[in-house]
């Protein structure tokens, strides 16, 4: 059997780069690996082949959260309930219900890899501002969740040598399951609440389901580079599930604020600068503010219009796990003035005049479009 390589690998991504990430490394790989680019090329037909496989594994949500729990074997025939993968059907020794049990055990309490009961997932939403996801920072949320009761320490009774048996309605499981048309729906099990387990003498807080809810508050660290719609898995830190059984995870959805200055894409930043039309014309330094908080200085040069861009190298965003930085890209805006005094308006009118004779005159300065636009008017 051929030993394929990590999807991430392949496209040279981390493993929790965004869709927008994703796509350009996929462009950027399929440009450089094209067979019309590679013509007889047998390894960069093959690596193209590999980029295109893992991209359409990686873009698609189910299939990346089942890649991401069950790497390859999701789609060969490794779990078992999957089949032959997504493209395969539903066809399998465990059916559809097994399927649901691998793929959202997560998110509804439920059985891990290995077969393992977990508590519920708990999902939270955590806002930071442009700057924080540059510097990464440390948030403390509350999450109103569910965990071992104090009063029977988790054990769901009321007295502890009394101990617990298997549930006689779900046997074990946690979870019923019930034909609704074709469809086969998995709820909690109403004896045991999801436990699995029963006890003859039921605690009176948690009235025998082990857990209380209670609101936590939990510290969560983001790290410098966030980008909007990242979500961070913090293992444990969900539901408790009972007697015996492991805590969920907490997933930590993080939405990035816009800025009112500067724009994100990826590591690089944004950010237009006004000039005044006598700056652009004859040239300037100005200084701008950096992501960093800081300022640095660009050089303009004369004869400048709106819409031209001058990079600052390595000025841009932090990149995720690593000490490198992008590139700022400043763009010009030529602002006209509103407002003249009378003496900036004879100056004006004095150029305006010089710039006429210079036009009919044939200066080359005046021999462009523009020109050919007033000469319309004018009737020339």
């Amino acid at each position: 059997m051929a030993i394929k390589i990590d999807y991430y690998e392949s496209l040279e991504v981390s493993r929790t780069a965004s869709p927008d990430e994703l796509k350009k490394a996929f462009r950027k790989q399929a440009m450089r690996y094209h067979p019309d680019r590679n013509p007889g090329d047998d390894a960069a037909e093959q690596k193209f082949k590999e980029i295109n496989e893992a991209y359409d594994v990686l873009k698609d949500a189910q299939k990346r959260a089942a890649y991401d729990q069950y790497g390859h074997d999701a789609f060969e025939g490794g779990m078992g309930g999957m089949g032959g993968g997504f493209g395969g059907g539903f066809a399998g020794a465990g059916g559809l219900g097994d399927i649901f049990d691998q793929m959202f055990g997560d998110m509804m309490g439920g059985r891990r890899g290995g077969g393992r009961r977990t508590g519920a997932d708990v999902q939270v939403q955590v806002e930071i501002t442009l700057m924080e996801a540059f510097t990464g920072v440390k948030k403390d949320v509350e999450v109103r969740t569910r965990v071992a009761c104090e009063s029977c320490h988790g054990s769901g009774s009321a007295d502890p040598k009394a101990g617990s048996s298997t549930c006689p309605t779900c046997h074990g499981a946690g979870k019923v399951r019930a034909q609704q048309g074709f469809f086969l729906v998995e709820r909690p099990c109403p004896t045991c609440h999801g436990s699995g387990r029963t006890v003859a003498n039921p605690c009176k807080v948690c009235h025998g389901t082990g857990t209380q809810a209670k609101t936590e508050t939990i510290s969560i660290d983001i790290p410098a580079g966030v980008e909007d719609g990242t979500r961070i898995r913090m293992t444990g830190k969900g539901e408790a599930g009972g007697e015996g059984v492991q805590p969920g995870d907490l997933y930590v959805h993080v939405s990035v604020l816009s800025h009112d200055i500067f724009q994100r894409d990826g590591s690089n930043i944004y950010c237009r600068v006004p000039l005044r039309m006598t700056q652009a014309a004859l040239g300037t330094e100005v200084e701008v503010p950096v992501v960093d908080g800081g300022r640095s200085k660009v050089r303009i040069p004369a004869g400048t219009q709106t819409g031209e861009t001058f990079r600052l190298r390595g000025k841009g965003f932090s990149v995720l796990r690593s000490s490198a930085r992008g590139d700022m890209y400043i763009q010009v805006s030529v602002e006209t003035p509103s407002h003249l005094t009378k003496r900036q308006r004879e100056l004006l009118e004095e150029f305006e005049k010089e710039a006429g004779d210079d036009h009919a005159k044939g200066s080359p300065e005046n021999s462009g479009f523009f020109a050919k636009v007033r000469d319309f008017f004018d009737g020339r």
